[in-house]
C-alpha cells in the first residue's frame, strides 16, 4: 500500500454517502422497523424472536455504515474501501433475490438495483486504483 492518496474524491464521496445511508438504516431500524418497511404494519415486535432479528438487522446496517464511514473519513486505503463495499453490495444483492423470489418489485427492488450499480462503479474503480499502487509500489 502506497502512503499517497490515489483513491478519487468522487469515490471517497460516494463511499461515505453509500456509510450514511447504512448508518441511517441502522438508527431507523433500531428506531422502528415500520418506518422502512411497510409490509411489517402488523408485525408482533413484542415476540421476542422477530425483535432480536429486528436489532441484528439494525446492528448489522449500523455496523457496515460505521465501517464505511470511519475508512472513508481517515482516508483508509482503497483495498478496506473495495471489501467493505463488496459487502455493501452483498446485502443488496441479497435484497434483490428475496425481492425476485416474493414478486415485491417495489421501491426497495429498485433503490437496491440503484446502489448495487453505484457500488459495482465504485469497486471497478477501485480495483484499478489498486493495480496503480502495486505497479508504483
Amino acid at each position: 500500500m502506497s502512503k499517497q492518496d490515489n483513491v478519487p474524491s468522487w469515490v471517497r464521496i460516494a463511499v461515505g454517502a453509500l456509510a450514511l445511508v447504512n448508518i441511517g438504516f441502522g438508527i431507523i431500524s433500531y428506531i422502528d422497523m415500520h418506518v422502512l418497511y411497510h409490509e411489517a404494519t402488523g408485525v408482533d415486535m413484542t415476540n421476542v424472536f422477530i425483535k432480536n432479528a429486528n436489532l441484528e438487522f439494525a446492528a448489522r446496517n449500523l455496523a457496515i455504515g460505521l465501517a464505511l464511514g470511519f475508512v472513508t473519513i481517515i482516508k483508509g486505503a482503497p483495498e478496506a474501501l473495495t471489501i467493505l463495499t463488496i459487502v455493501r453490495a452483498l446485502i443488496e444483492i441479497q435484497t434483490i433475490i428475496i425481492s425476485v423470489v416474493h414478486g415485491n418489485f417495489d421501491s426497495m427492488f429498485l433503490a437496491s438495483i440503484a446502489f448495487l450499480i453505484v457500488e459495482a462503479v465504485i469497486v471497478k474503480t477501485l480495483v484499478g486504483v489498486i493495480k496503480k499502487e502495486e505497479e508504483e509500489g
